[in-house]
């Protein structure tokens, strides 16, 4: 939240909730919006257009860098690269689906400046590697000439997560902090291959009995401090660690802890 002297921050709600409106004791937005964020594989983009200043959305597959900044692979053909190539500024809608209302469904969006990642760069491979991870279909187009990656810098962030539950968030509030994760960052990389070639028994159970997801081929597209992000297919997971991990040793110890956990629930 901002203080009354600051300038408040993108996306900031009115103060609009009737009176004696209260969140629920049980919710925790930040949670609920980092879990939205790293789970999440496509979402509306809002651009300001080009010619009118407009707002124009369309719909783009999205991935997360290691400290959760919003990932986009575009075009040069699309309306909306020329809407960034422009002006960076935009916002991400992601939302959770299901049955029922969808308004009932919690819904994030993330505010920020998008810049285009610079080609062959150490940047550049890292996102790649994520953002294919977890859209393996877009290998298909990824390397052709006119595809770039865009990574956001995150100003802000607005949960609705139903009546009463709705938050105004601040980059710090939302952003994976990477202090002290210098070590673990370079090691994520040979992490993910080893958990998905040598042990793809445990990630199935952080899936099925950790989180409750249906059984399937799961696989781990990415690490960092705060937890593990889980595919399998065209689903998507999210596996928060019990505590902040810093270190190649301490994402082992971890990792093999949640495995016990989730065995003696099978």
């Amino acid at each position: 939240m901002t203080s009354q002297n600051a300038a408040p921050l993108p996306g900031a709600m009115p103060n609009r909730l009737p009176e004696g409106a209260r969140a629920p004791a049980d919710f925790d937005p930040k949670a609920v919006a980092k879990s939205l964020l790293r789970a999440t594989r496509a979402g509306t983009l809002g651009t300001l257009d080009r010619n009118t200043g407009h707002p124009f959305a369309s719909l783009v597959n999205v991935a997360t860098d290691v400290d959760g900044s919003p990932v986009i692979l575009t075009s040069r053909l699309s309306t909306h690269t020329a809407n960034l190539e422009n002006d960076g500024r935009a916002s991400v809608l992601l939302a959770e689906t299901g049955k029922g209302d969808p308004l009932a469904h919690p819904r994030l969006s993330v505010l920020g400046v998008f810049a285009q990642i610079e080609k062959e760069s150490a940047d550049e491979a890292r996102l790649r590697r994520r953002f294919l991870a977890r859209h393996p279909k877009s290998q298909l187009y990824a390397g052709f000439g006119d595809f770039s990656f865009w990574r956001m810098s995150v100003a802000a962030a607005h949960l609705n997560g139903g009546f009463a539950r709705a938050a105004d968030l601040s980059a710090t509030d939302l952003m994976t902090d990477l202090a002290g994760a210098d070590e673990l960052i370079p090691a994520e990389e040979g992490a993910v291959a080893h958990m998905n070639a040598d042990h793809a028994e445990a990630t199935r159970l952080y899936a099925t009995k950790l989180l409750g997801e249906d059984d399937g081929p799961w696989r781990i597209s990415g690490l960092d401090p705060d937890g593990a992000d889980l595919t399998a297919g065209d689903r998507t997971a999210r596996l928060a660690f019990p505590q902040r991990v810093t270190s190649a040793a301490a994402l082992r110890q971890v990792l093999v802890e949640l495995a016990k956990q989730a065995r003696e629930q099978s």
